[in-house]
Formats: structure tokens, sequence, C-alpha cells
């Protein structure tokens, strides 16, 4: 059976003020996302589905998801708010869904296989598709285990400001844990460092980050979906709160109960965090067409 991909993509219609507003970032109007399923497909991947809303269905399909036809095989799961547990009611005033954790949920009925999973307006690189799609061969459809892979975190910084990473720990080719760190990017001399109440902390710049390229066997769902009720038993009444899939998977491995992974890549992440970042996102891309590795048109 050949891999499949899981791409987040339920909050593009929010992020960017509508589904048909996503910005172009190749010359021929291609998406970050483009360039996602294209690696996918080299990879050999044969499967993507997509996590949307119901909402934006109808654009998705008409902007987005058609011009993947023939190509790979193509499906839909929803994320929608009230995809709850038990007798859990919305609380009165939320508007957004519950987070990346609850987004994997939402594909439980549909994909019975280990799979990779992925945001939608990330920019992760072939060799980092090439990884996964190996990765998968790997995982025990019945185990609960998974796998990172994990980029340099000198090679995820923005040159525009600050921005947040998980910094993973390994033991061995074992991941440890994923330590969120808050304001990292580069000092004045090019030191990449990170702050914290105030102060400024070193770092090497070779540390493992994780940016959300994850791969897991089917024996995830039932537990994320246990764990999410007990989520919403301490945390459900907020209006902001996520159930988010690092810090599940975090604490998964310190509990004892998951096997994770580390696949090292030196691929290029990049996207754009920021407005200023479109131009040398545009810049990448136009180079690596010039290098041969992407068609222009893409498709």
């Amino acid at each position: 059976m050949k891999p499949t991909l899981v791409i987040m993509a339920a909050g593009m219609g929010s992020r960017y003020g509508g589904i048909k507003q996503i910005d172009p970032m190749g010359p021929n109007g291609e998406i970050i996302l483009d360039y996602s399923v294209k690696d996918a497909v080299k990879a050999c991947f044969g499967r993507v589905v997509f996590i949307i809303r119901k909402d934006i269905e109808k654009a998705f399909r008409e902007s987005i998801g058609n011009r993947f036809k023939g190509l790979i095989n193509v499906d839909y799961a929803f994320q929608e708010l009230n995809d709850l547990p038990g007798n859990f009611k919305v609380p009165e005033g939320r508007e957004k869904p519950w987070g990346t954790g609850h987004a994997i949920l939402a594909c439980r009925n549909l994909v019975k296989e280990p799979f990779v999973v992925i945001n939608a307006d990330d920019f992760y690189g072939e060799e980092a598709f090439r990884e996964g799609a190996r990765g998968l061969e790997n995982l025990n459809s019945e185990a609960l285990e998974g796998f990172l892979v994990g980029y340099r975190l000198a090679n995820t910084l923005s040159s525009h400001g600050y921005v947040t990473r998980g910094v993973c720990e390994t033991d061995g080719d074992t991941l440890s844990c994923v330590t969120e760190r808050f304001k990292i990017g580069r000092n004045d001399n090019g030191v990449v460092e990170y702050q914290e109440e105030g102060e400024n902390f070193p770092m090497s710049g070779e540390e493992l980050a994780s940016m959300n390229f994850w791969g897991f066997s089917p024996a995830l769902f039932p537990v994320l979906e246990a764990r999410f009720n007990e989520f919403l038993k301490v945390s459900g009444t907020g209006l902001k709160t996520e159930y988010l899939i690092p810090s599940e998977i975090d604490s998964l491995i310190s509990e004892g109960n998951m096997s994770v992974k580390v696949l090292k890549t030196e691929a290029l992440w990049f996207g754009v965090t920021f407005p200023e970042d479109k131009p040398a996102v545009k810049a990448t891309l136009a180079s690596l067409i010039k290098k041969g590795i992407y068609n222009s048109p893409l498709w």
C-alpha cells in the first residue's frame, strides 16, 4: 500500500481571510501546499487527505483539491468545532476548533494505515518526504509508535523577526522530549539565541527543531480520542484552549507509553511567518526551479 499524507488545512480560510486569497508563491501562482503535494507524489505517496472545515469545502475543492486529480488520490476530512466526545458541548462564545490534536482526530475514520501529517502552509522539502515515506515502512500499524522529521534549527529561522520552535532532545535516534522555545532568532552578531523572562540564551543553531512533520501509526487515534476527552474535562470550558499534538506526544513519551524516532534532514524549511518573508520564499522557490528540482509550471 502506498503511504498516506494528511495535510492540516482547516485554518486556511480564517488565517488568510478566505480560501481564494492564499498568497501565490511560485512563478505561476503556485502556493506552498502545491510543492508539498508534488514532493509527496515524487516520494510515492498514494493518497492525500486534506483536513479542512466544512464551510470552506466548495472553495477548497475548486481552487486547490481539484488540481491534483489524476496525480494522487484525494480525500477530505472535516475538523468541526462540535466534533466532541460524549455529552460535551461547545462553550458559548467559542469560535475556533480545538487545535492540531483535534485536527488529526478528524481523519480517524478515513485513515487505517500509518500516515504522515504536516501543516498546509509550510515548505518541508523533497528530502523530508523521502525520509517520511521510508519512516512509514518501518511503523507497526498496531503499535503506538511514530517518528518526527527534525530540522536543523538554523534552517528554520526568519530574517525578519523572532519565531517559536519545538526544540527536540534525543537519546540516539529516539525523541526524549520537545521543549517549546519562544522568541528564537539571530542577534546582531549572527548568534542564534532565545529569550525567556527578559534574558537571552545562546544556542548553537545545530539543535533539532520540530516543524510538525510527523509520522504515526493508526494506533494513535483511540489514544488521542481518550486523551482529548480528559483534556475537555479540564480545559473544555476555555474559549481559546487548544489540544495540541506536540504536547500530547511529549506527554506520551514522558509517561513511557510511546516511542518516537527522529529522522534528521538537512532540508531547508520555510514559511511566511512575517509579511517580509514573502520575497525570500519566492526567491528560494525560483532558485529551486532554476536548479531543476521543480518544474515551472509545477503541474
